[in-house]
Parts: C-alpha cells; sequence; structure tokens
C-alpha cells in the first residue's frame, strides 16, 4: 500500500530526499577524513618522531646526568636546533633558517628522502671525518637558485651543499616553508660560532629501543629527575596524543560543519513532510472511510519516508565518501603524515544510520497529524479536526529529538559538556523564534493598523489569521539563518588573516638573539641603513617552578586544583620594565614595581592569570637559569595579541634581571626587499648568531596555506548553505496549501492579481526580514559563546556579510512566497481549487 500510494507523490518528495542527501554527505564526508587522520596518524606515529624517544631541552644536559643518559639505550643520536640567518655566497642570497645540528644515525624511522640518495650517508659520515658538508631543505634552494654542489654559509663556515632534503620525518610542507633547515655535523657546531650565551637553543638526544621495549613504561621513573633539571620527553605515544590536539580546532569546526548541516536537513525533512502531509489529507480520509484506521494510515507514510530516507542516505554517503577522499589532498600540504586514503565503512554506515533515524525522527511531528484525521474530509474539505488537546506522543518526540541532538553533539565533539551547550543553544533559539513569531501575531492582531491602505491590512492580517504559519516560518526560516550565520562567524574566527599594513609605522622585520655586547653595534647597523627603531625590548628565559610555594610535582599528583600541566613545563620569556606600552591595558592591580622589601612585583597577562587560577598577592616562584626568584602577582593586563610587536604573559619591573643571561629583539621596518637583502647581508658577515625574521615571506607563505584551508571550509560550509536554501524553500511551500485558498477567495471577491502579488510580497517580507534578524541576534550570541568557550580566541565578527545574509534571505522568502502563488495569478480560480483538490 506504501508503495502503490508513492507512485504518484514521488516527485513532490524530491524536496525531503534532497534535504537528507546533502546533510549526510557532510557528515559522512568530515567523518571519514577524520578516520582516515586518525588511523594515518597512529600508524605513522612512529615516523613523525623519527625515534623511540626524544629527550628535549633548552639547556645542555648536565654532566651528573650522562651516566643516566648512556645507560638508557645505546644507540642514540644528539642534535642541537637553533634558529640563524644563512648566506648563499654565490648569488649572496639570505634567509632565515633552522640550523640542525646532528650526530649518530637520526631518523631512525620514516623516510628521509634526499637527493641524490648518497648524500644522506655522506652527510653521517662528515662528523666523524670533520668535513663541512651541508643538507639544505628542498624550498631554500629553490627561492635562491642554489643546487647540490653548491655553498652555504652558515655562522663563520661555509659548507658545501651535498644534497636536496625533499622530505624529513616529522616535518610538513608547512613548517618548511616558514623554516627550512640546513643540516650541519654536530661536530662542527661549535666552528660556527652561532652558540652563545643566552641564545635560543634547543638539545635533544634521539634513542632507538628493540620492538619489546615499553618505552613510556621505561621512562616514567626517570620523569621527577627529567622535571627538576627541565628535560621535556617525548614518545611514540605521546606524539599522537600531541599530533591530534594539534589539528582539534580544525576537526572540531569541520564537526560543526556536519553538526549543522545534519541540522538544517533536519529542519528541511520536518517541512518539507509537514507540506507533504497537507496534501495526503485527503488521500488519508478515503483510507479512513474504508476502514483503515489512523494509526494504519500512520505506518503506511511512516513506511515511505523510512524508505525515501534510506534512498536519500544512501545517495548522500556516495557523495560524501567522494568528499571523503578529495580532502586528503587537499590538506596535504601541511599534514605531517601521508593521509592514506580509503572508504570510511564506519562513516558509511554511521550516515546511513542517522539518515533513516532522521528521516523518520523529524518526520513523526507533522506525520502524527495523520491519526486524527477524519472521515468526514471525504464529504467536507474544509471540515478541521478538533486539536484543542494536547498529544502526549508529540511531547515523546520532542524528547526523542533532544535526546537525538544531544547524543549527535556527543559524537561529533566527544564532550558532554559542549554536547549539552549544543542542545541547549538550539533549544533556546527554537524557543525565542517560536516565542517571537507567537509575540508577532498577538502584536500584530492587538495593535492592528486599521487605518493602513488594503494591501498592509490583508497583508498583516495574514499573520495571524486561522492556520496561519506565522510560528512555522519564524522558526524554520530563523534557525536556518542562525546555524549558517553561525557557521560563517566561526569561519572567520578560525580564518582570521594575520595582516601587517603596507603603510604607516608597522613593523616588517625582527632581529633577535642580539646579545648584551652586541646590542651597539646591531642598533647603529640599522641606523646606516636609515631604518626606525621600532621597538627594543631585552629578553630573560626562565621556567616556573612553584605557585604559593607549592610545586610543579605536587600540582601533578593533585590534578583536582584544574592547573595546566604546561604552566610548570614551558620556558617563559619575559622582559622587564615599569610600565605598559601600547598593545597593553591594565585590567587589575598595578603595573609592574619593586617592592620595598626587594621583592619583584610582577604583572601577568589576564587570560593566563585565569587560567592558573591566581589572585593578587599570590606568589610564584621562577627559575631564571639555575637562580630561584620568588615574585609577587601585583597586576593583570589585557594584551592585543594581534599587533605586530613583542608581548608577553609575565613582566618583570626594572631593577631586578638586568645581570641576568639576556638576549635583545629589535624591530624595525624596511621599505622593500632592496634593503631588506643588505640589512641580512651586513647582519651575517658582522653579526652571525643574529638572526632576521621577515614578517612578510612568513605571512605569504601563511596566507598560501591559509588559502587551502580556506578552500577546504567554505566547500564544506557549501553543503549547509544549500541545505539552508533547501529549508528555506520547503519552509515556504508548507504554507502553500493556506495561501492559495486565501488568495483564491481574493480573486473571487474581486481582488487583482497586482493586488494579491503586493499583500503575499508584504506577509512574506515581514516573515523573512523578522525571521532573519532574529537568527542573525541569536548567531552572534551563539558565536560569543564558541569562541570564548570552544575555540578559546577573540570574538571579532565582521557584520557586514550578516546584513548581506539578512537582505538575501528576506529577498529569497519573498521571491519563493510569490513563485508559491503563481498558479493564483496567472489561471483562474476554479481550475486552481480543482487541480489542488485533485
Amino acid at each position: 500500500m506504501a508503495w502503490r500510494d508513492s507512485r504518484r507523490s514521488r516527485s513532490r518528495l524530491l524536496l525531503f530526499l534532497s534535504a537528507i542527501v546533502l546533510g549526510i554527505a557532510a557528515l559522512v564526508g568530515i567523518n571519514g577524513f577524520g578516520d582516515n587522520l586518525a588511523r594515518s596518524i597512529d600508524e605513522q606515529a612512529r615516523e613523525l618522531v623519527g625515534a623511540d624517544l626524544v629527550l628535549s631541552s633548552t639547556q645542555p644536559f648536565p654532566a651528573a646526568l650522562q651516566p643516566t643518559l648512556q645507560k638508557l639505550g645505546r644507540t642514540h643520536s644528539d642534535e642541537v636546533a637553533f634558529a640563524s640567518l644563512v648566506q648563499f655566497p654565490k648569488g649572496q642570497g639570505v634567509r632565515l633558517a633552522q640550523i640542525r645540528a646532528l650526530t649518530g644515525g637520526f631518523p631512525y624511522y620514516g623516510d628521509w628522502v634526499v637527493e641524490p640518495t648518497a648524500a644522506a650517508t655522506t652527510f653521517r659520515q662528515a662528523s666523524a671525518n670533520q668535513q663541512r658538508i651541508a643538507l639544505v631543505d628542498d624550498a631554500l634552494l629553490v627561492q635562491f637558485g642554489a643546487k647540490p654542489g653548491d655553498s652555504i654559509k652558515v655562522g663563520n663556515l661555509i659548507f658545501q651543499i651535498a644534497g636536496r632534503v625533499r622530505k624529513t620525518p616529522g616535518q610538513s610542507e608547512f613548517s618548511a616553508s616558514i623554516a627550512p633547515t640546513v643540516f650541519i655535523p654536530g661536530a662542527l657546531l661549535a666552528q660556527t660560532g652561532l652558540v652563545q650565551r643566552g641564545s635560543r637553543i634547543q638539545y635533544r638526544r634521539y634513542y632507538q629501543f628493540p620492538a619489546t621495549v615499553n618505552v613510556d613504561q621505561l621512562i616514567k621513573p626517570l620523569e621527577p629527575r627529567f622535571d627538576k633539571v627541565n628535560i621535556d620527553s617525548d614518545t611514540v605515544a605521546s606524539r599522537k596524543k600531541q599530533t591530534g590536539r594539534s589539528f582539534a580546532d580544525l576537526t572540531r569546526f569541520l564537526n560543526l560543519v556536519a553538526f549543522v548541516a545534519l541540522l538544517l536537513g533536519c529542519v528541511g525533512v520536518a517541512s518539507a513532510v509537514s507540506l507533504y502531509v497537507r496534501e495526503k489529507i485527503s488521500a488519508v480520509a478515503v483510507l479512513r472511510c474504508l476502514g483503515a484506521s489512523g494509526w494504519q494510515a500512520l505506518l503506511i507514510y511512516l513506511l515511505q519516508i523510512a524508505l525515501m530516507g534510506l534512498v536519500g542516505a544512501l545517495v548522500g554517503a556516495a557523495i560524501g565518501t567522494a568528499v571523503q577522499l578529495l580532502l586528503p589532498k587537499v590538506f596535504a600540504g601541511f599534514l605531517p603524515v601521508a593521509v592514506n586514503v580509503a572508504i570510511s565503512w564506519m562513516a558509511v554506515a554511521q550516515g546511513v544510520l542517522t539518515g533513516v533515524l532522521v528521516a523518520v525522527l523529524f518526520a513523526l511531528l507533522p506525520l502524527l497529524e495523520i491519526r486524527r484525521v477524519s472521515p468526514l474530509r471525504t464529504l467536507r474539505a474544509s471540515y478541521e479536526e478538533t486539536t484543542e488537546k494536547t498529544d502526549p506522543l508529540r511531547l515523546t518526540v520532542y524528547a526523542l529529538i533532544a535526546a537525538f541532538i544531544t547524543g549527535f553533539a556527543y559524537l561529533q565533539t566527544r564532550d558532554w559538556k559542549l554536547a549539552l551547550g549544543f542542545a541547549t543553544g538550539l533549544l533556546v533559539a527554537f524557543g525565542t523564534l517560536a516565542g517571537l513569531g507567537y509575540l508577532l501575531r498577538r502584536v500584530v492582531r492587538r495593535y492592528f493598523p486599521s487605518s493602513w491602505s488594503y494591501i498592509w491590512r490583508q497583508g498583516l492580517a495574514n499573520l495571524y489569521r486561522p492556520n496561519n504559519q506565522t510560528i512555522t516560518l519564524t522558526v524554520s526560516i530563523g534557525l536556518g539563518v542562525f546555524l549558517l550565520a553561525t557557521l560563517y562567524l566561526l569561519q572567520g574566527l578560525l580564518l582570521g588573516r594575520v595582516q601587517v599594513a603596507g603603510s604607516g609605522k608597522q613593523p616588517n622585520l625582527v632581529l633577535f638573539d642580539i646579545q648584551p655586547q652586541q646590542r651597539a653595534g646591531v642598533v647603529q647597523l640599522v641606523k646606516n641603513q636609515k631604518l626606525p627603531v621600532l621597538q627594543e625590548v631585552p629578553i630573560v628565559t626562565m621556567r616556573l617552578t612553584a605557585i604559593n610555594g607549592h610545586t610543579g610535582s605536587e600540582f601533578k599528583k593533585d590534578s583536582t586544583r584544574g592547573i595546566p600541566k604546561w604552566v610548570f613545563s614551558r620556558e617563559y620569556r619575559v622582559t622587564y620594565r615599569d610600565k605598559l606600552i601600547a598593545s597593553e591595558k591594565l585590567e587589575t592591580g598595578q603595573a609592574p614595581s619593586l617592592g620595598p622589601d626587594g621583592t619583584p612585583r610582577i604583572s601577568l597577562e589576564d587570560g593566563y592569570f585565569k587560567r592558573l587560577k591566581l589572585k593578587l598577592g599570590d606568589t610564584l616562584t621562577f627559575n631564571v637559569q639555575g637562580l630561584p626568584l620568588t615574585t609577587i602577582v601585583s597586576g593583570t593586563r589585557t594584551v592585543d595579541w594581534s599587533r605586530v610587536q613583542t608581548n608577553f604573559l609575565v613582566v618583570f619591573p626594572n631593577g631586578v634581571l638586568e645581570a641576568a643571561p639576556q638576549f635583545y629583539v629589535l624591530m624595525t621596518r624596511v621599505p622593500n626587499n632592496t634593503t631588506l637583502g643588505a640589512v641580512q647581508r651586513e647582519l651575517v658577515q658582522r653579526f652571525p648568531n643574529v638572526s632576521a625574521i621577515d614578517l612578510g615571506l612568513i605571512l605569504k607563505t601563511l596566507d598560501d596555506i591559509l588559502g587551502k584551508i580556506s578552500f577546504v571550509i567554505r566547500f564544506m560550509a557549501l553543503f549547509s548553505i544549500a541545505t539552508g536554501l533547501l529549508v528555506l524553500i520547503s519552509s515556504v511551500f508548507v504554507s502553500r496549501y493556506q495561501r492559495i485558498k486565501e488568495s483564491v477567495l481574493l480573486r473571487t471577491l474581486g481582488a487583482s492579481r497586482r493586488q494579491i502579488l503586493r499583500i503575499t510580497l508584504v506577509e512574506y517580507a515581514l516573515l523573512g526580514l523578522l525571521a532573519a534578524i532574529a537568527g542573525l541576534v541569536l548567531s552572534a550570541f551563539a558565536g560569543w559563546a564558541l569562541a570564548l568557550w570552544v575555540f578559546e580566541v577573540a570574538f571579532t565578527p565582521n557584520l557586514a556579510p550578516l546584513l548581506i545574509l539578512a537582505v538575501v534571505t528576506t529577498g529569497l522568502t519573498m521571491l519563493i512566497g510569490l513563485l508559491n502563488s503563481r498558479d493564483v495569478l496567472t489561471r483562474p480560480p476554479l481550475e486552481v481549487l480543482r487541480s489542488e483538490a485533485g
């Protein structure tokens, strides 16, 4: 019976089918890509590290710990890494690069792709033979037109380029393009003259163990000793977690895209089925006359919807599978692993099951009306069922829908707090929109402008007449705008580009690792090039060891305090001054100062202050390169991190750190590449340890990478936009039945086509505009909440596109409303009524 009845209506179910297809396509595509990425990270985690264990520190490993480190594993390699300017003598090209001085056989795992292949072996032998051999990243060679056999100057030494590095384990194209690597033999590092007191250097030791060794258990007893001397450890297991967290924002956003697309599909399902049910009322009445019960009639159409949902889910899963195979190619430029592309059958199965569940669950609300269709409808088309009593089944369906949304949000975010937050937010949005529609209806009826023109009176009266669709359209259109606008706001948050102004006094060149004895010379070098010294800041490195006398080990044992682990493991780079700068604003307390007892009163960045759950007057103890220093928190600052200048979490007062080992950072602005090249060449000649960051080059590279991310996000957002358009169409079409009857009545009473057209425009313009504005206001609150608590970024929305969205939504609502009424405008009233009845 369900199959036979559907034959006449399959074309009308296309709208319902489309809402399912697009939502499931987004869901399967994104979840499939996530599964492939997670599996690839799991499979290639050893290659990401290049070893079984990596120990790293900003200071040389203590001599007292060397015997323990030697016993830890016989097969190991040492590396000293830092940033420095390098020069190609052949063309005088200069560029900031990452210098990695290697000793030993690292990498032990993964493909170290070097051309020619023999160059890797030659390089490993060079350290023992004291040969000046270097391996250089391909990006650096391409930039300056260099090739193997040419020379490269690193510090005081000139090395012969033995090979071109195409790929290094754990290094992505993105990181290579930002800071290309130059590998040199570790035995020659001291002769370069680049390692000086206060330089920002990373010391690493790589270990290889037999496959039977549990590395995490092996180093666990040593972790307290490592913590005391600020040595960090990285294993294959920890790198898996770290890499997964690195892409948390991206995966959260893509999951949100799938969530939004599916929710819009849910609204589309409810609207499309509501329209379908209204058109089937007479058929249901006939079935009731022939002896069918209300439940039998309901099951007939529920089976139709379930079958159509299955078809839509299968089509959507097929499209989503194609998308999931495409995404790894787009992301290949900055993923640290090669994503092994394969169909994620788990994502497909989840998509198909979700599609059928969505179809049935959200179709039930309008389908429940079928149970109450009276056989009298076959005799009296105008007969209306009594609906004064609340249907308890509707409340049950609402509860099931709430449970589904919460459960689905949890599956996408794996966080119950976020899931409940999403569900609560949607409930608030739904209630607000429904209340707004109800309020509009009451206000128009109570304060009806009887003195207005006939057109306006008729258009406004349609908002509160019997069987009006004011609440339905306000909720469905407003919810669609709310979800799309929220998606856009978050897209803008995650794709916010860092820009350096092309004019004015914004710095575009940063010089760092300037030693105190070099300070005057570097300043004079900059001034000789007629460049401004925009900022000159001393920096001292240190680590936090205690909060209010409680050490980092105590906090690690007591996780209930909620202090992040990185607080004690990271290296802090602080400066000292007695006043705030232009990018800072005093939030609480006072600026840095030296107390009467000589104890430093320091200032903390406000967000850092709150994450540590501190209060003014608390004490922080720092290890300043071997010496303990206790401080008192006297104030907090808000910092504008988007400004191109040095900003700090911790600021000390003058009179405390001047004697500590330190280096300086100088910021200036160069007018062109010619001047930039001259500054870099002179730095390499006179101050080889000083590094220069060309912000323009970095921003250009970032722009290319962000362009790829932007394309993917906007591509996935198209699913939500297309689904939102279907929701709008189906929502307006739901009101077709009632609008047709009223328009035909007006035509019969003598109203002209022009009058009916204008009445329709007034009604749909008011509904579209009201729903769009309400959706935008709700999205602003949702975007702020998500930016603050989920993505932890500043919320600075661009409102212009949102206003365009409101105008477009209103215009589309009016256009679809007109198309919805075109039969009344172009055909005789009797013909329209006969076609609608048939």
